[in-house]
């Protein structure tokens, strides 16, 4: 039996996925006949949580769709802004993206994030469990069919990183509100409470202080708080104006 033939129309943002000798704008595939659409997308390299939709001789078709011989798919990228389902928003990083999961507390994110590798499986889980978007560059971890949403993160860089996260999914952004070490949101605190865990030097020079509601870690502005504040009025300008809450 001839195996059917279709032909896959690949966007330009979508190609660094695509092994070097497929990387035109069109490829021709073989399939087996019998493969969903997703199967055949993502055997091209292409994680599914960077596809936008499938569009079949100019239907757009579910990820099951069986193709057919002679068919011409068009691959689209998500489109930016992302709408994902549910609500809160809430993020899982994995174990590479310690730098990122921080920035992301700063600006008031939840950011779950995994500081030793539990593996792929138990992350994908954990995904679904807490119905958190999955953040990775590990094009693997992201076609794991047991996750509940995900999004590569395209560059190396941890500026660029939150840049593109804040961009594709555009979280409620509320600075200072969360803890960068545990994620667990903080609350005020009053000098005398948190007296006992200051050194000395700090007690005599700042009065204002947070405390984590889950770790118990006490903040206050000190030596490194005027670049954190220049991170975090930059992510304000670029992408806080519409997205902070009621009284921010």
């Amino acid at each position: 039996m001839t195996r059917p033939e279709v032909t896959v129309k690949i966007p330009a943002e979508l190609r660094l996925f695509v092994p070097a000798d497929r990387r035109a704008a069109t490829t021709t595939l073989t399939t087996d006949g019998s493969s969903s659409l997703g199967h055949v997308v993502e055997s091209l390299g292409i994680p599914l949580t960077e596809v936008g939709g499938l569009v079949v001789d100019g239907r757009e078709v579910p990820a099951g769709h069986v193709p057919a011989a002679g068919e011409v798919v068009e691959v689209r990228a998500v489109t930016r802004p992302q709408q994902m389902p549910g609500a809160p928003l809430r993020f899982l990083l994995d174990v590479h993206l310690g730098t990122l999961a921080r920035r992301l507390r700063l600006l008031g994110v939840d950011a779950a994030y995994e500081s030793e590798d539990i593996g792929d499986p138990a992350l994908a889980a954990l995904s679904a469990k807490e119905r958190r978007v999955l953040l990775s560059r590990d094009r693997g971890l992201l076609r794991r069919r047991e996750l509940w949403a995900g999004g590569y993160v395209y560059s190396d860089r941890p500026e660029e990183q939150l840049q593109d996260v804040l961009g594709r999914f555009e979280p409620a952004l509320a600075p200072w509100t969360r803890c960068v070490a545990c994620n667990s949101p903080l609350r005020d605190a009053d000098k005398e409470s948190v007296r006992d865990r200051l050194a000395d030097g700090t007690r005599r020079t700042y009065d204002v202080f947070a405390e984590c509601t889950g770790c118990g870690r006490v903040y206050w502005r000190g030596a490194h708080h005027t670049r954190l504040a220049a991170m975090v009025e930059q992510a304000l300008r670029d992408h806080g104006e519409r997205r902070l809450p009621d009284g921010g």
